[in-house]
């Protein structure tokens, strides 16, 4: 891919590399509500101590109404003999809904930028494989196989949108202010070992799931032969994506409840273990042993979005905190926020054309998930114990 070469930035910053950097920031409305991407926008992009300007991105859940039943493929192409090539391999593969142009404002900066594209999709019919599947299946094939061809991001009724530039560049070119969303994730720099590129940058996709992600995961390589065993292809190299993979293989392939499967990546530690009721024991050891190639070593501090089961926004970091995570609920209790800083929150308030206010706002403890759904809204705020609010017998885990 040629997607390095497009960036704003000198020479000299390119490898730039600041290991405890990246900004994240999302929120949800749990009534459903779709609100333009300027909030979203505020938040991360008075960040910008946590951004060297080579790769910012947003996932925004529930942008496409009118086509909330269609499979959205959003696209970054090199060139037209690379989309010709794409339209094909689609085409053998499903029903083209709408294929068009996803609309950008290209700044004077940027001579060549690649073409951003998306395809509202439905696969054909198969007995050996359900829609979801096909499309996991399309979406490796085209990252690994396809040299002009990248897929941001393959669900419904949502869109990932990113690139190279500083998140104020990359929010203006995919005028990200015009999309109207229930859930909004947002990243700013690039995945921390990897070189600054289009699709490097966060946020990692498959279908309804998203993440992005502060840190560096050090457990990558089991994680990523584990992931590879069900038939995952980690072809991007970057921790980020093998996070997204593994959500969607314990939530959406394996069912594993979210509370359940966020203590699979960031369990106790078994001195911690030890110390709780038996029957506790049992089940995270039980975890742990079954999951052990899945759980998450290393700094880091993710917000993740997701769509199977229900509509959900996550929060999670290290079993140690070495990264930061805040978050907060809306005076009304309609909205819940994630951050890297607080600082996102405080830019809200500044609005003067609206009098925000949060009710709290909080930092969840280490390795403790903070977990809202749409119509249910916060359902674990990230200070309880490991099973606090989960019933064992309910989740199947005694």
């Amino acid at each position: 891919m040629k997607w390095e070469n497009y960036t704003s930035l000198p020479e000299k910053f390119r490898n730039q590399r600041v290991f405890d950097g990246c900004g994240i920031s999302g929120y949800m409305n749990v009534d459903g509500t779709r609100e333009s991407g300027k909030k979203i926008v505020d938040m991360l992009c008075i960040l910008s101590e946590r951004e060297n300007g080579l790769g910012a991105g947003f996932a925004g859940y529930g942008i496409y109404p009118d086509f909330k039943d269609y499979y959205a493929l959003h696209l970054l192409i090199d060139d037209d003999y690379s989309l010709e090539k794409l339209m094909r391999y689609v085409e053998t593969q499903g029903y083209i809904i709408q294929s068009e142009v996803i609309p950008t404002k290209i700044p004077s900066n940027i001579d060549h930028p690649p073409i951003t594209w998306r395809i509202f999709f439905e696969p054909k019919h198969k007995k050996s494989l359900t829609k979801d599947e096909q499309i996991v299946k399309i979406v490796m094939e085209i990252n690994e196989k396809f040299d002009g061809a990248f897929v941001m991001s393959s669900g419904k009724n949502m869109g990932v949108f990113k690139g190279n530039g500083w998140s104020h560049e990359v929010a203006n070119f995919y005028k990200i202010e015009e999309y109207k969303a229930y859930m909004w994730l947002a990243h700013s720099r690039f995945p921390t070992n990897t070189p600054g590129w289009w699709g490097g940058a966060h946020p990692f996709n498959l279908l309804g799931t998203s993440v992005v992600h502060n840190g560096e995961i050090t457990s990558y390589g089991t994680n990523m032969r584990y992931l590879e065993s069900f038939n995952y292809k980690c072809t991007l190299f970057t921790d980020t994506e093998v996070i997204a993979y593994l959500f969607d293989l314990l939530v959406r392939r394996h069912k594993i409840p979210v509370p359940i499967a966020s203590l699979a990546l960031a369990p106790p530690l078994f001195s911690q273990i030890e110390k709780m009721e038996e029957k506790y024991q049992i089940a995270l050891k039980n975890i742990r042993s079954t999951y052990r190639s899945a759980m998450l070593n290393g700094p880091f501090s993710i917000v993740v979005g997701l769509t199977d089961p229900k509509p959900t926004l996550i929060g999670l970091s290290d079993r140690k905190k070495l990264r930061p995570l805040v978050a907060g609920i809306s005076d009304e209790g309609n909205s819940i926020y994630l951050s890297s800083e607080e600082a996102s929150f405080r830019r809200l308030m500044l609005n003067r054309d609206t009098d925000f206010k949060f009710k709290e706002i909080w930092h969840p403890n280490s390795g403790t998930a903070i977990i809202a759904k749409i119509g249910e809204g916060l359902i674990r705020d990230g200070r309880e114990k490991p099973f606090e609010k989960i019933n064992l017998k309910v989740e199947g885990m005694v």
